[in-house]
């Protein structure tokens, strides 16, 4: 270890930085943010150092940043030249500030670059609520300190912070979290080997149109957490691998006329799976509230007490129009989108085909595929013209996506002939004609 990694408390110290412009100005930024009284000098004088507990040299100047190590060393003050890690006797790492908590990374001067490419990774891979959740642990740190055993102390905390009150954090409840926390310290029954944090919970999570890498922050940290997980027919093989290899896996998809299981079906298991005490994770393609019925799921958990948190996915429009390379709307072709599902009920689409025919609208049809002949007749037949531009994607955001791009006159025709399956999803409007000049994701 070349360094040894050490944290300064510089709250109301004066530090000093020799130099000017940009580099100078920022140390100078990071000392304040500490708490330092700083002193940015543009001229060394030796002497005065004597009053600093810190000195940063900032330089251009070789020789300045040389002596103004030699001087802080005699004096024994910490003293950073920046980019000479030779002349140092400390270094300032790369920072994630959650604060309080501070994750600190370096190269020990060896590649400053690739530290704060990992600083970049780590990034995204802590919450910014765990400066909160930071917060919260040390509100309740002596109080857990005197109630619980060293080995019991640490297992309440492990527990505490990775589970349901963590999230509640997470997901912005503090004042709940606050509450559970001190509802399980007041629990007679944490004691000894036992020593447990019990109660399930549900996290319903959005999926997004099935490539991994648009899975937001929070739903991989609680994809990696869960004890098992209910996923629907959507949700894409690279995205499910992303779950906890440990974790049971439930398949409850929903084809047209052939249900794995049906929607209240899957409702009463998310409750049972939670009463059990499991960290249950209900994976949804696209957006849960989007044609994802994801309200209904939870309005059971709401009803049985069940705690849950939701979390929101790309939906299937916007994400796939964006690998499509058609914008949903454009200051010169659309100044409204509107969803619809064209999920068809007793051979025929109720749809309000008047409110949909508009100009300068853009439409897109979740589960348009069965009938697109009837959409494309109805929408012609209520005042869009046939010319109207008009796009089906399959399997959009991933390296399967196909385009079938015509008008409503021609794409039926083009799907038929096409062999296209499910998922797709219909894209209708002027929007589409700009898909040949912004289109980016053509995969092989």
């Amino acid at each position: 270890m070349d360094f040894l990694p050490i944290f300064l408390d510089v709250r109301g110290q004066p530090c000093l930085v020799v130099g000017s412009g940009q580099v100078a100005s920022r140390k100078c930024a990071l000392l304040r943010r500490a708490g330092a009284q700083v002193t940015m000098s543009t001229e060394f004088r030796e002497e005065a150092l004597d009053r600093y507990a810190l000195v940063i040299a900032a330089t251009s100047n070789q020789e300045v940043n040389r002596a103004v190590a030699d001087a802080a060393k005699a004096r024994h003050i910490p003293v950073n030249v920046v980019d000479q890690p030779a002349l140092c006797s400390f270094i300032l790492p790369s920072i994630i500030e959650r604060a309080p908590l501070i994750v600190a990374v370096s190269s020990g001067g060896a590649s400053p670059v690739l530290a704060r490419l990992l600083r970049a990774r780590l990034e995204s891979l802590i919450p910014a609520a765990y400066g909160r959740l930071a917060a919260l642990a040390g509100e309740f740190r002596e109080r857990v300190k005197a109630r619980f055993k060293p080995q019991e102390r640490r297992r309440f905390w492990e527990r505490a912070l990775q589970g349901p009150i963590a999230e509640l954090v997470f997901s912005g409840r503090d004042a709940e979290a606050r509450a559970a926390l001190q509802a399980t310290l007041g629990d007679r029954r944490l004691a000894g080997p036992g020593l447990s944090l019990t109660g399930g919970e549900v996290s319903l999570i959005g999926a997004g149109p099935g490539d991994p890498d648009l899975l937001t922050f929070r739903a991989l940290r609680l994809m990696q957490q869960a004890d098992v997980v209910v996923y629907d027919r959507l949700v894409s093989q690279p995205v499910l691998d992303l779950v906890r290899l440990e974790a049971e896996r439930i398949y409850a998809g929903k084809e047209r006329a052939k249900h794995a299981l049906p929607q209240e079906d899957i409702n009463h298991l998310l409750v049972r799976l939670a009463r059990e005490g499991k960290r249950v994770v209900r994976l949804k393609g696209g957006d849960p509230f989007i044609f994802g019925r994801g309200g209904e799921e939870i309005e059971s958990l709401a009803a049985e007490g069940i705690p849950f948190q939701v979390v929101p996915g790309i939906t299937a429009a916007a994400g796939c129009a964006s690998y499509a390379g058609i914008p949903l709307t454009h200051r010169d072709y659309a100044q409204s989108v509107v969803f619809v599902t064209g999920h068809m009920q007793d051979g025929s689409m109720d749809l309000n085909w008047r409110a949909l025919a508009q100009p300068r609208q853009t439409i897109v049809v979740y589960m348009g595929l069965v009938g697109i002949d009837v959409l494309c007749r109805e929408l012609t037949a209520h005042g869009l013209p046939a010319a109207t531009p008009a796009a089906l994607i399959q399997q959009g955001t991933t390296p399967q996506q196909r385009v079938l791009a015509g008008t409503l006159e021609s794409l039926p025709a083009l799907v038929h002939a096409s062999g296209v399956k499910a998922p797709t999803l219909i894209i209708i409007g002027e929007v589409v004609k700009l898909r040949e000049q912004l289109k980016w994701f053509e995969p092989a």
